[in-house]
């Protein structure tokens, strides 16, 4: 029943995962990304806002400086904006790289290495108002309403908790001279943010989660859907047993015609045979594989032998090289010349005791 409705209920195969992906539709969280910046700032800030503070300190003093400020001249100038220049790399840059790495790593950790430009690709049916407030009010667009509602007030909530836990601190703060007033009130604004951040990585790693479950249920095929990838992709499956029963009848049309011409047939003894044949007039260098099979061509080979009472020696090793060292029609291997002689050879002297009888 659910076939005939086109309902949705099969898993997306890995083909359609994959072109979903060259399409850009992967499951990504941009709350998760944002939640990974944030942790990274809090976390650097936290680690070294003391000395961050007193290079900000000392750099405002260089600038604001009274003999600074009287000495103001287009030389003086232009050492002061490089000294300036200078500091705050020194300052933001280790940070702007870190945030960076990081953005990236959780890029690379939602969707793995992946580039597609097909996502900013212009199209007109974006443009289409009627399909953009059908997305407003999408199943998706309120549940991010939702999460972002609950992101809000338990942000809201454990922040006012964090403060007023600290309002006894915080009255402090104008008894304090500035510097210090500013350091304890950083480190306040701290605490209220390593709350914060903990709360944003949580609600973005279920944002992440939630997506990929949209992502897949995005992706679900019909049973139709799945039959037609299946038949475009291994082909039709009637069409490969024709195939198969075509090239098997082929095999055994060639082993009835090229085992009656081999002068012995080295066996497994049951799941390998393979045929061979030498000219000893000189046409040939080597002895040649006319025919070989496993399981049930070797059984065909044999019984083909039989009827045209073709020699057959079980040699277990030889037979499991030949197959699968050399190919029909070559000559067999000069590693192979030894135990190939000693098999004709027992051959050739049965075939001189019967002629002799």
């Amino acid at each position: 029943m659910a076939e005939d409705l086109g309902e949705k209920t099969e898993e997306p195969t890995a083909k359609r995962r994959e072109e979903a992906r060259q399409k850009g539709s992967v499951a990504k969280s941009q709350d998760f990304a944002a939640a990974l910046m944030a942790v990274t700032i809090v976390t650097l800030v936290y680690l070294f806002v003391d000395g961050m503070l007193r290079s900000s300190t000392n750099l405002m003093r260089y600038m604001l400086d009274e003999g600074s400020l009287g000495q103001v001249t287009v030389g003086r100038l232009a050492e002061d904006l490089m000294v300036c220049g200078v500091e705050m790399f020194k300052l933001s840059g280790p940070l702007m790289i870190l945030m960076g790495l990081v953005a990236l790593l959780g890029q690379i950790y939602q969707v793995g290495w992946k580039m597609s430009t097909q996502t900013i690709t212009p199209r007109f049916e974006r443009l289409n108002l009627v399909n953009g407030i059908k997305k407003i009010f999408s199943k998706r667009s309120l549940v991010k309403a939702g999460l972002d509602i609950l992101k809000l007030s338990v942000i809201g909530t454990v922040s006012y908790y964090i403060v007023h836990d600290s309002y006894d601190e915080v009255q402090a703060l104008t008894l304090l001279p500035l510097a210090e007033g500013v350091l304890r009130a950083a480190h306040i604004a701290l605490r209220v943010a390593l709350w914060v951040v903990v709360i944003l990585l949580v609600l973005g790693f279920i944002d992440f989660r939630y997506q990929r479950w949209q992502t897949t249920q995005d992706l679900k095929m019909t049973k139709h859907e799945v039959k037609d990838e299946r038949k475009s992709t291994e082909g039709d499956v009637e069409t490969k047993r024709r195939r198969l029963q075509q090239a098997r009848q082929i095999a055994l049309q060639r082993i009835a015609m090229d085992v009656p011409q081999a002068d012995v047939v080295v066996t497994n003894p049951t799941h390998f045979a393979v045929a061979l044949k030498y000219d000893q007039t000189g046409s040939m260098n080597a002895p040649k594989v006319v025919a070989k099979g496993a399981d049930f061509l070797a059984l065909k080979i044999r019984s083909i032998a039989e009827l045209n009472d073709i020699p057959i020696i079980e040699r277990p090793p030889l037979a499991r090289a030949l197959y699968s060292e050399v190919q029909v029609g070559q000559e067999i291997h000069p590693q192979h010349y030894e135990a190939v002689a000693e098999v004709l050879a027992y051959v050739y002297r049965l075939s001189e005791i019967a002629s002799s009888n």
